[in-house]
C-alpha cells in the first residue's frame, strides 16, 4: 500500500526531515572556518592543492556515493541508507581531533563523503517522495534551507570557539553531538517513504516503465537538455562551493582577517543561500526552473568577480552574501527540475545521477582552483571561477528547456 502525497498530508515527517538535514548540514559547517587554516597552521601544508585535497577526497566520495544511494534506495528503502548514512558520520569529528597527520584528516573527508552521499540525498528523496510534483520547489528549498542555515551557523561557531581556545579539539566536539542527534532521531522517528513514490505511480501521475540501468540513467543525465543543463549547472555551483570552503579562509587570512572576522564571512554565504531558498524554492513552483537558474549563476559569477576584485571586510561580507543569494536561486531549483522529470519509479537513482555529477564540481573546483593559485595567486584563482560560472549561466539560457509543466506528467528519459 502506498502512503497519501502531499506537504498537509506529512508534514509531520516532513518538518522531522527538516530538522535531520540540519544536523547533517552542520557536519560540514564544521570544517568550512577552521579545517583550511588547521591544514597550514597544525599541518605546515604550503601549496594551497594540497590544503584543497581534503575537499578533493570529500567530492569524488560524495558524488560516487550520492549515485549508489539513489538506486540502493529504490531498491531496498530510504531509511536503511540514512541510517548508514549516519554512521560513517560518527567517526568523523573524532578523527579531526586526534590526527596526528594530514592523512588522517583525508580518511575522514572519506568518512563525511559517505555521510553526506547517503545521509543528505536520503533527505532531498524522501522529501519529494512526501510532498508530490505540486509543491517540490518548496520542499527542496526548505531541505537546503535547513542544510544550509546549518552550514553557517556551525562556521560560525567554530570560528567564535577557535578564536578563543585553538583550532581543536574545541571546536569539533559540536560534531560529536551534530552525529549523535542525527542518528537518534533517523533510527527512532523517522519512517520509510518509498510507499510515496509508489503512491504517485499508481495514482496516474506516472507511467509504468521498468526501471532503467546505471548506463541509461548517467547517459540521460548529459543527454537531455534539460538534465545535461542541470548537470553541468551543479558542478559548476559546487565548484564555487568548494572555493569557498577550501581558498575563502586562506585568502581572507592573507589579507589579515581574524578568526571571528573569517569566521563571519563562512557564515554569510551559507546562511543567506540557506534562508533565501525558502523562497526561491517556492517561487520556482510559480514562474518556472530555468530563468532562476540560469540568473542565479551569473550572479554568482558576478559576486566571485567582485571578491577576487574587492579588498575590505565589509565589501567581502556584500559579495559573499550575494554569493548566497545566486546559489540559492540555483540550488534548490535544479533538485525540483530533475524532479520534474524523473519517474517515481527510478527518482532515487535519477535524483543520484544529478547530484553525481553536481559533487563531482568539488574535485574539478580543487584541482582548478588549486593550481591556479598555486602559479597565479588566490586573487587569479577566484577571478578564473567566475568566468566558468558565467559561462555556465549562459549554457543554461541557450540550452535548457522549461522543466516545471512537466511536473506530475513525468516521462522516463
Amino acid at each position: 500500500m502506498g502512503g497519501a502525497v502531499g506537504l498537509r498530508a506529512n508534514w509531520r515527517q516532513f518538518s522531522l526531515l527538516v530538522l535531520v538535514n540540519a544536523f547533517v548540514g552542520a557536519m560540514v559547517g564544521l570544517e568550512r572556518t577552521v579545517l583550511p587554516l588547521l591544514a597550514q597552521a597544525e599541518f605546515g601544508l604550503a601549496s594551497k592543492s594540497a590544503v584543497l585535497s581534503f575537499i578533493a577526497t570529500f567530492g569524488i566520495v560524495k558524488a560516487i556515493i550520492n549515485f549508489f544511494a539513489g538506486r540502493l534506495s529504490d531498491r531496498y528503502g530510504r531509511k536503511r541508507v540514512l541510517l548508514a548514512g549516519w554512521l560513517a558520520g560518527l567517526p568523523v569529528p573524532f578523527l579531526v581531533i586526534w590526527a596526528p597527520s594530514w592523512s588522517w584528516i583525508v580518511v575522514a573527508n572519506v568518512l563525511l563523503g559517505l555521510n553526506q552521499g547517503l545521509a543528505w540525498s536520503m533527505t532531498v528523496i524522501m522529501k519529494i517522495d512526501l510532498v508530490g510534483p505540486k509543491r517540490r520547489g518548496l520542499a527542496m528549498g526548505l531541505n537546503e534551507f535547513s542544510g544550509y542555515l546549518a552550514v553557517a551557523f556551525a562556521a560560525l561557531g567554530t570560528g567564535y570557539i577557535a578564536q578563543a581556545y585553538g583550532l581543536r579539539p574545541e571546536p569539533f566536539y559540536l560534531g560529536i553531538a551534530c552525529a549523535a542527534m542525527g542518528l537518534l532521531l533517523s533510527l527512532l522517528f523517522v519512517q520509510e517513504t518509498h510507499q510515496h513514490a509508489a503512491a504517485e505511480s499508481e495514482s496516474g501521475m506516472a507511467d509504468r516503465e521498468l526501471q532503467p540501468s546505471a548506463r541509461e540513467i548517467l547517459t540521460a543525465s548529459w543527454r537531455d537538455p534539460a538534465l545535461g543543463s542541470a548537470s553541468q549547472a551543479g558542478m559548476v555551483n559546487n565548484l564555487n562551493d568548494g572555493l569557498a570552503w577550501g581558498l575563502f579562509p586562506l585568502f581572507f587570512a592573507e589579507a589579515g582577517l581574524d578568526l571571528a572576522r573569517i569566521g563571519i564571512l563562512s557564515f554569510t554565504y551559507p546562511a543567506v543561500w540557506g534562508l533565501a531558498q525558502v523562497w526561491t524554492g517556492a517561487l520556482s513552483d510559480r514562474i518556472g526552473r530555468k530563468v532562476l537558474i540560469a540568473s542565479g549563476m551569473l550572479l554568482q559569477g558576478a559576486a566571485l568577480a567582485a571578491i577576487a576584485l574587492l579588498h575590505g571586510f565589509p565589501e567581502w561580507v556584500g559579495a559573499t552574501a550575494l554569493l548566497g543569494l545566486g546559489t540559492a536561486m540555483v540550488y534548490p531549483t535544479l533538485l525540483a527540475a530533475v524532479g520534474d522529470v524523473a519517474a517515481p519509479r527510478s527518482r532515487g537513482s535519477a535524483v543520484g545521477a544529478y547530484r553525481f555529477w553536481r559533487d563531482l564540481g568539488y574535485p574539478v573546483g580543487a584541482l582548478f582552483a588549486g593550481t591556479l593559485a598555486d602559479f597565479f595567486g588566490m586573487r587569479w584563482s577566484i577571478g578564473g571561477v567566475a568566468l566558468v560560472t558565467f559561462a555556465s549561466g549562459l549554457l543554461v539560457a541557450g540550452r535548457m528547456p522549461e522543466t516545471l509543466p512537466l511536473a506530475g506528467r513525468v516521462s522516463e528519459r
